[in-house]
């Protein structure tokens, strides 16, 4: 039977979001826990962007040594073949690739300016994609932007076109946000039947159904005899109103009244890893976590009103349809009230051994501990806040790879 897969596109769409941004080291960190996670694939950035050289590269290096694994870890690139060339130039050892191209009627007139037409966007496509097996990738995905505008019959052939050229999958970007769940449904049910190729369900915010339209997508992917993969966000973040949720597409595929029996729920993912993860982007990306959102909002298992409280109490599957402690929540949390040791830009040894000491990190004399000491202080440097135990302990345990990814040489 098919099966569903999660792409998370927090360290690529979700980066590029309006007002915000993360350093490299925190897109590290959150590489490594959607590895935690369980989660299939990252896309970790753009490799024809010179500034995300050393952090992909780094990454790519924490891979091979299995730091980061078994998570594959994807770039995204437009699918032109100059963005082909560079990206491989620059990230050599990228194994993984998705390849963008407009594709609707709104976007060759609005975007392209009549430039390009359906017959130079295949072209342009299976050229792109021609270059990056050439290159050595293993898997290349080509993106439909604008899926949910474009004319079916013209996706269908732009799909098969793709596929012919050896791509392994066929991203639907509902780039506007523009789908319902039984439109998406039904026009990805048909694409999967008629190009027989797994496809992707990249769906925005904009009118409050990303999460609704993903996961009808992908099964409308499995129901017609494909594999599905459901592009996410952590917390939903995203440009304009957001990705969907990675957390929300999870539980909807694990207790939906019409999709908890269906078996779609993606093997190997821990969902105990959600409120990690969850705290460490709003942390990162410098974003609160809405009291009422999925799972981990601060309200998401708080009861008030008398016939709910006490029908909580009495039995919580009354008015609760998933355990918190299922999301790694439950523990209580301590908060520092009287004398704090942080480490930061301009900390000293005595500091920093308190700090490291804490997290039961031994060093084998002062001379590796000054190491990475001063590594610790370039890393608040790069990051502009105080460091969180995540950041501390992957400096100590891989500190070559943490100043390649904090490093950074412009032109």
């Amino acid at each position: 039977m098919p099966k569903v897969y999660i792409l998370d596109v927090t360290n690529r769409d979700g980066v590029q979001t309006a007002r915000i941004g993360m350093a490299k080291l925190e897109k590290t960190i959150i590489n490594m826990l959607l590895n935690e996670m369980g989660v299939f694939q990252s896309e970790f950035g753009f490799p024809f962007t010179k500034h995300e050289t050393n952090y992909l590269n780094a990454n790519l290096e924490l891979a091979e040594m299995g730091a980061l694994a078994p998570i594959r870890l994807e770039g995204w690139a437009r699918a032109i073949r100059k963005d082909v060339d560079l990206s491989f130039k620059l990230v050599p050892k990228l194994k993984h690739i998705n390849l963008s191209m407009s594709t609707s009627a709104i976007m060759l007139t609005g975007k392209f300016m009549g430039k390009m037409d359906e017959k130079s966007i295949i072209a342009s496509m299976g050229e792109a994609v021609e270059a990056a097996y050439g290159y050595g990738a293993e898997t290349v995905g080509v993106n439909a932007e604008d899926a949910s505008r474009t004319d079916l019959e013209f996706l269908i052939k732009f799909g098969k076109a793709a596929k012919e050229k050896g791509a392994k999958r066929l991203r639907y970007c509902d780039t506007l946000g523009a789908d319902d769940p039984q439109t998406i449904y039904e026009r990805i049910k048909t694409l999967a039947q008629e190009i027989k190729i797994p496809i992707e369900l990249h769906c925005h915010n904009d009118i409050g159904m990303a999460v609704a339209c993903s996961v009808m997508g992908a099964k409308g992917a499995v129901d017609g005899g494909q594999d599905a993969f459901i592009n996410t966000t952590v917390n939903g973040v995203g440009e304009r109103a957001g990705n969907a949720d990675m957390l929300s597409v999870l539980l909807a595929l694990k207790y939906g009244s019409g999709l908890k029996d269906k078996n779609l729920f993606p093997e190997g993912v821990n969902l105990n890893k959600a409120w990690h993860i969850a705290k460490y982007a709003s942390y990162a990306f410098n974003i609160p976590i809405p009291v009422n959102q999925v799972g981990v909002g601060a309200n998401a298992f708080a009861h008030e009103s008398g016939i709910h409280a006490d029908g909580a109490l009495k039995d919580r599957r009354n008015y609760e349809l998933y355990d918190y402690e299922e999301l790694g929540r439950g523990e209580a949390e301590l908060v520092e009230t009287g004398r704090q040791i942080t480490v930061g830009e301009y900390s000293g040894i005595k500091g920093f051994y308190n700090v490291f000491g804490k997290l039961e990190i031994e060093f084998k004399d002062e001379k590796e501990a000054e190491r990475v000491l001063e590594l610790a202080r370039y890393a608040n440097v790069h990051t502009q806040k105080p460091l969180t135990k995540d950041e501390l302990l992957f400096v100590a345990k891989y500190p070559d790879q943490a100043r390649k990814i904090m490093t950074v040489t412009p032109a």
